[in-house]
């Protein structure tokens, strides 16, 4: 099935990947073939052999905690190598260690060894674009997240922070939200708006800062009422965010997955797995145990979830969202959120981030800057 050809052009080697279906940034071409140099896209022609493939951007998971056996927190030397084979067959090219709410003294560490996990050679394996932060700076919502290791914003330590930071989630609520915002988005950290029960008009407070993405829509959150809308609500009809969602079909119902998208729009949705080390049976300083489909703290609290990315994706189709909508959620969208102009959409002069799926959209193959995975 596979219909993979090297050749020379202008003295440079070219692969060429054929597929039934490409989804381009200008929508899907059929009967397509991506060809592509030195890691770029250099030309999308008409192709055949590519049978009932489905070619789609590289996957971007701005949520990771963990994977399989696997905690992000505690991962040293080949830990970091299993998280790339683990992140490889679910299609993801580029992710985001995620470290959750622990006493501020804790994160130096973690954030030592994500920092040398980024220096490795990386042909063939998913990029760390850099580390989510999700906490200490929570609200209301808890979740699995332990209260009393959720701290007042501390700007001092904030603006600290090494370089490596892409993604910090803070509640709204937190009195210094506001000004947290400004320092982190002036230092290039993407903020989200998460854990939190804020009130509308502190919620467009953060937002109006710079925050751009809410961290899981439906969970962690106060939701939906017709009198008394909470960040749920405020996260639908807010159009300067964009909201992440956890499509397991467990921490959000699949008509919740559809009614989420339909408000959001094919731009501001995005896809997490929110993935933890579920074997491992930890999530940072969190114990956790599997059972009734995903990870939760003994009291049957959700603590992560065992997705893989395209996992999510057949949830939202089966759901009766448009397979494109769905690809962009996983792929386009997080990318254009974390400033990664370079990737996520297949067009001429974009990085050969490619996943190849299956008709029953399962990833068949992967490669990252050109580089088939490994």
């Amino acid at each position: 099935m596979t219909d993979l050809t090297s050749v020379t052009y202008e003295d440079r080697p070219m692969t060429s990947v054929a597929a039934g279906r490409v989804l381009t940034a200008d929508g899907w071409r059929d009967e397509a073939a991506v060809e592509f140099s030195d890691g770029i896209i250099t030309d999308i022609r008409p192709g055949t052999g590519g049978g009932d493939r489905v070619l789609a951007p590289g996957f971007v998971d701005l949520q990771v905690n963990g994977i399989d056996e696997v905690d992000v927190a505690t991962a040293v030397g080949t830990d970091w190598f299993r998280l790339d084979a683990l992140l490889l067959a679910q299609g993801v090219t580029t992710w985001c260690p995620t470290l959750v709410t622990a006493p501020l003294s804790r994160y130096a560490d973690p954030l030592r060894r994500i920092a040398e996990a980024m220096t490795r050679p990386t042909p063939g394996r998913p990029t760390i674009a850099g580390v989510h932060l999700e906490g200490p700076f929570l609200g209301g919502a808890a979740g699995a997240h332990r209260p009393e290791l959720i701290v007042p914003i501390d700007l001092e330590w904030i603006r600290t922070l090494p370089s490596h930071i892409a993604v910090m989630t803070l509640a709204a609520e937190q009195p210094l939200a506001t000004e947290a915002t400004r320092v982190l988005t002036g230092a290039g950290v993407l903020v989200a708006i998460g854990h939190s029960t804020a009130s509308a008009d502190e919620f467009d407070a953060v937002v109006a800062a710079g925050a751009r993405l809410v961290t899981h829509l439906f969970n962690g959150m106060s939701g939906l009422h017709h009198r008394s809308p909470g960040v749920a609500a405020f996260a639908l009809t807010n159009e300067a965010v964009s909201a992440s969602l956890i499509a397991d079909g467990v921490h959000v119902h699949p008509r919740m997955v559809h009614m989420g998208f339909n408000a959001l729009g094919a731009a501001r949705a995005v896809l997490v797995t929110d993935a933890v080390g579920w074997r491992r049976g930890t999530v940072g300083p969190v114990r956790l145990e599997f059972r009734d489909g995903a990870p939760r703290l003994p009291d049957g609290t959700l603590a992560g979830s065992a997705l893989t990315m395209d996992a999510a994706i057949r949830v939202c189709v089966a759901s009766g969202v448009e397979l494109a909508t769905a690809v962009r959620a996983a792929s386009t969208n997080p990318a254009r959120l974390l400033g990664l102009h370079d990737r996520g959409v297949i067009a001429i002069g974009q990085r050969a981030d490619l996943v190849a799926l299956t008709p029953d959209l399962q990833v068949e193959q992967v490669w990252v800057a050109g580089s088939p995975a490994h």
